[in-house]
């Protein structure tokens, strides 16, 4: 029982067993602590139940907790390989107590597990207890049997714990092991203490008292226990190691970079392995955690972690990229235990080789230009700043890789002159972006961002957290407080609501601290990186340095999640059935629907569109995962992922793939593939379903596709349906017999309005003149001349009576003048062909129409058709035309 993963299951079942409830390890970004860059303890996803925020349905809990540390407060970055036991990645092994057990049981438990479970030589052990902590005293001895020399008093802060300046907090006792007299070092408390003979291997945190102000400390209700025990320490000492990068799982790692590398890990080169094997644990658990490397914030911090493994894989002789391919054996080692890390495993593996492709280049520069600033410097010399911030700003030189590159010929950089050429290079910026014609209201948001740096963005896998008002912005001036009906614009350290960008509308909910509620109805992103809460103020009073937790509208994501997705199933189906020419023109993801718009030069048919959505639906119902990979912009367009239109994209970019192809050459391989930063659903089918509503044109060559999907189709099909229920109660037929009988009556419609068209025409015609005094027929110096005034015909219908009227005239004239309901009027003029040589009915027509008030006509010579407004000069016109033909 020495490998490190029966370590683990050793020490979780063993408390398991002891009543404990096996928890999960909490993801590395914390969720309730926006104090802290990363998760550093295994009490930190407890803190809320052990200050009693909140409360769980067990009152002990046992985890293996992933932490690291190598930022803000809690940092070992710089000591990571070159000793023993510093690593930016651990696990801390715990057990946990609200209020049930306290010291006697923990020291019990903890007693029994390290000398019965594990085995360890009890006369190796001895442990500390805080100088006034005489029960804690007394229960070693009872229980442990320790003698008084063996458990000592310490009076400083190592033996007592607090959460804070205020809150829990309590002593501690710490169990170290003896490594033997043949290496240096003391007891603690001694002054060798900082040897390394005597090993400390877990921490009992006896929290029993509330700390309310600096003088004021009171006992808590009911004491708890926090403990930690280092995974990567006692399984050195399980394996008879005295240096924790001899265990099993980093022999693994270090052999895995020797294979790779070529290179032993012996004498100068160890320190290099050891890099590598630690910093690619943290790397790879940070981006399996959401983090990905940028110049902010974590993302900073993970960038540095991987660069400073780059580096030493440089000096190992590696030309090509190398942490990636450690990756399998990582997995292999860990994957069991934590398989967020088989799941991240290619957005991993394209995080590695994208950054470590990227940093051979700014390497290779950096160190030339390096190179050649510091050729006449001498040990004790210091690098210019000016240079130094060339190398950051121009090249992409880090300042801490500069200082590493030079520390082993013992030359410094003067960091002053570097943060002033920061400085000025940030102040000419603020000058050139005043002037380049933004609204002077936006300036606010250039000025935050440069003082508070950008916004952590958490919601990609969380959709609650806590965090820090950084600033608070009313009627566009920074405020410290805002009051209950203000409305205001929030800024924290870090969030889970996603700002509006690439047609996903921004998140909705809730920002609540002690006393106050804000309401957020959008979140929009500003300043290149602040995402800001537009909000009113609903309860109490909000203000800067308050501790928030923000609630991101489940709801309403889930929706625009679905919607997102299947925006880029049904782009991809429009691809497929209509051609590659296809590509998206801009789109909007609302919660209740998606619209997009396509590059299509005409109208798409009921029957693509049904193509388009049954194939969309196909890849929702194969129920597959939705992933996401961090790629540059050329690989992923080389390798087929689709860039949007007006998006920007920057060096790195997430692209999201979901489905496999079922027909053509997409067969077996990734259906969508798309270069995007919005939010998605974790697999298709949580899409439910989605349902094309319309197809029409918004400007030439580009087509609007209206869609809705999971709720929103349901809702849809159900209205539909009840339509068609009440469609069938009216016909008196089943539903399934609707459309037959609708034909029917449409066919019978028809019938009737000819029957009906015919029997007016008969009536017109036949049963003598409608106006007010105008002849059927008369002789007009000797030509026949018809004219009638017809109401109530279509005016379609004018020249089949006309051409009736010159039947029956054999030779002659007719003029007909059609006058409709709202007073308008049309005429027609016929003139028989013998008489077409003498007459002109476009002529005559015309003549009508100016009666009419209106102006020309057109046709033939012997049929001819005009209009007017003025319907009730019918009989002028009627007139007007007869006193042409005896002209």
């Amino acid at each position: 029982m020495s490998g490190v993963n029966e370590i683990r299951s050793t020490f979780l079942d063993y408390f398991g067993k002891n009543g404990h409830e096996i928890v999960s390890s909490s993801p590395l970004v914390p969720r309730n602590d926006p104090t802290l860059m990363f998760t550093n303890a295994g009490m930190v996803q407890f803190k809320n139940v052990f200050t009693g925020l909140e409360s769980r349905p067990y009152s002990r809990a046992t985890t293996a907790q992933k932490c690291v540390r190598a930022g803000g407060k809690h940092n070992d970055l710089d000591n990571v390989g070159y000793t023993a036991r510093h690593h930016t990645f651990f696990e801390m092994l715990g057990n946990f107590s609200f209020g049930d057990y306290f010291k006697e049981n923990a020291i019990e438990l903890a007693w029994n597990l390290i000398t019965k479970e594990f085995g360890i030589d009890a006369k190796r052990l001895l442990v500390t207890v805080y100088h006034t902590d005489d029960e804690a005293f007394g229960l070693w001895k009872k229980i442990a049997g320790l003698t008084d020399d063996r458990i000592i008093r310490i009076p400083t802060s190592d033996n007592f714990w607090a959460m804070g300046d205020t809150g829990p907090c309590g002593p501690c006792s710490e169990i170290f092991y003896d490594h033997g007299d043949h290496i240096w070092g003391g007891p603690p408390g001694s002054p060798d203490e900082d040897g390394d003979r005597f090993i400390e291997i877990w921490n009992l945190v006896f929290m029993q008292y509330e700390q309310i102000t600096k003088e004021q400390r009171i006992d808590l209700p009911r004491p708890s226990i926090d403990t930690g025990m280092g995974l990567e320490r006692v399984a050195a000492l399980l394996q008879g190691k005295h240096d924790n990068y001899d265990i099993d799982l980093f022999r693994a790692l270090i052999a895995a970079s020797e294979e790779a590398t070529g290179v032993k890990a012996e004498g100068d080169r160890r320190a290099s392995h050891r890099v590598i094997a630690d910093h690619l644990r943290s790397a790879s658990f940070l981006i399996a955690d959401g983090v990905l490397p940028s110049n902010e914030g974590r993302g900073y911090v993970l960038r540095r972690i991987m660069r400073r493994a780059m580096r030493h894989a440089e000096l190992l002789g590696a030309r090509e990229p190398l942490m990636y391919k450690l990756l399998p054996t990582l997995v292999a080692q860990m994957g069991r235990a934590y398989p967020e890390l088989v799941r991240a495993e290619p957005l991993i593996s394209e995080t590695l080789k994208l950054e470590e492709n990227r940093f051979r280049k700014t390497l290779e520069r950096g160190l030339n230009l390096l190179s050649d600033a510091t050729n006449t410097l001498h040990k004790g010399d210091m690098l210019d700043g000016e240079t130094a911030f060339k190398l950051y700003d121009t090249y992409g030189f880090p300042l801490d890789l500069t200082q590493d590159a030079l520390r082993a010929r013992e030359i410094g950089v003067d960091i002053a002159g570097f943060t002033d050429a920061m400085e000025r290079q940030k102040a000419e910026a603020r000058s050139h972006w005043q002037g380049s014609g933004d609204k002077a209201t936006e300036t606010i948001w250039f000025e935050l961002k440069e003082k508070l740096g950008a916004t952590e963005f958490l919601g990609y896998d969380t959709e609650t957290a806590e965090g820090v008002v950084l600033a608070i912005v009313a009627d566009g001036k920074s405020v410290d407080t805002a009051k209950a009906g203000d409305t205001v614009q929030v800024i924290v350290n870090q969030t889970p609501f996603y700002g509006e960008s690439g047609g996903q509308m921004g998140d909705t909910g809730v920002i609540r601290g002690e006393g106050f509620a804000v309401e957020v109805s959008d979140t929009q992103k500003k300043g290149a990186g602040l995402f800001v809460h537009i909000a009113v103020v609903t309860e109490g009073e909000i203000k800067v340095g308050e501790a928030v937790a923000l609630t991101v509208d489940h709801a309403r994501r889930s929706r625009l999640r679905a919607n997102h997705s299947a925006t880029h199933l049904l782009h991809e189906a429009l691809r497929e059935v209509l051609g590659t020419h296809v590509a998206q023109k801009g789109s909007l993801v609302a919660p209740e629907r998606l619209r997009f718009d396509v590059s299509h030069p005409k109208p798409i048919s009921a029957e693509e569109l049904q193509r388009v959505e049954d194939m969309a639906n196909a890849i929702i119902l194969q129920t597959a995962p939705v992933t996401t990979r961090l790629m540059s912009v050329d690989d992923a367009i080389a390798e087929g992922a689709m860039a949007l239109f007006g998006e920007k994209y920057g060096d790195e970019v997430r692209v999201v793939s979901m489905g496999r192809g079922i027909e053509g050459s997409k067969v077996g391989k990734a259906y969508s593939v798309e270069l995007c930063g919005g939010t998605h659903v974790g697999n298709t089918g949580e899409i439910g379903l989605v349902r094309v509503l319309s197809d029409s044109p918004v400007g030439a060559g580009v087509r609007r596709i209206e869609a809705v999907t999971a709720e929103g189709a349901r809702a849809y099909l159900a209205e539909q349906d009840d339509r068609m229920k009440a469609l069938s109660g009216v016909l008196k037929v089943q539903p399934a017999e609707v459309l037959s009988r609708v034909e029917t009556l449409v066919d019978e419609r028809r019938k009737l309005e000819k029957e009906l068209a015919d029997a007016k025409r008969r009536l017109a015609m036949g049963g003598g003149g409608q106006g007010d005094g105008a002849s059927d027929i008369r002789d007009v110096a000797g030509v026949k001349f018809m004219g009638k005034t017809l109401n109530g015909i279509d005016a379609k219908d004018l020249k089949g009576l006309a051409d009736e009227g010159k039947a029956t005239l054999g030779s002659g004239v007719v003029t007909l003048i059609g006058v409709s309901e709202d007073g308008k009027a049309s005429a027609v003029v016929a003139v028989t062909e013998d008489l077409v040589g003498r007459f002109s009915a476009v002529d005559l027509v015309r003549i009508a129409s100016a009666a009419l008030g209106g102006k020309g006509g057109g046709g033939r010579p012997d049929m001819a058709q005009a209009g007017g407004p003025d319907g009730a000069k019918a009989d002028e016109a009627l007139e007007a035309v007869a006193a042409a033909l005896g002209a």
